[in-house]
């Protein structure tokens, strides 16, 4: 009887721990990929204006991409990051326009490429 007693108390603690818990949304399989292309778009955010200066507003293309996615405030927090991340590396180790922050404007132009695409391709309604 003590046994039943216990498991019974132990189940109704576990379900007042699981609801006093927030529920959040479940990432969608392709979160990390975004969290990689953020960071991609934060470096050339800063790298465009340094060399290029192609006016092609990285923030504001970021940010209207995290629209059309609908993230909650808990992924966009987590995707801004990952763009100020970018951006702030970068910052740190460009200060001009030099050969390297070229490559790293073309290497970062492909592998952004490639992510969309694939994200496009395998997630895209």
């Amino acid at each position: 009887m003590g046994l039943l007693i216990f498991k019974r108390v132990v189940f109704a603690a576990i379900i007042v721990l699981i609801a006093a818990f927030d529920a959040y949304a479940v990432d969608p399989p392709y979160q990390k990929d975004l969290e990689r292309f953020a960071t991609i778009m934060g470096a050339l955010y800063h790298l465009d204006d340094l060399c290029v200066g192609s006016g092609n507003n990285w923030r504001d293309e970021f940010a209207e991409l995290m629209d059309l996615e609908e993230v909650n405030d808990d992924r966009r927090a987590r995707l801004t990051a990952s763009f100020n991340d970018g951006y702030a590396d970068f910052n740190r180790l460009h200060v001009r326009c030099t050969p390297n922050a070229r490559l790293a404007i073309e290497r970062f132009v492909v592998e952004g490429a490639a992510i969309a695409k694939n994200i496009h391709s395998r997630f895209a309604e």
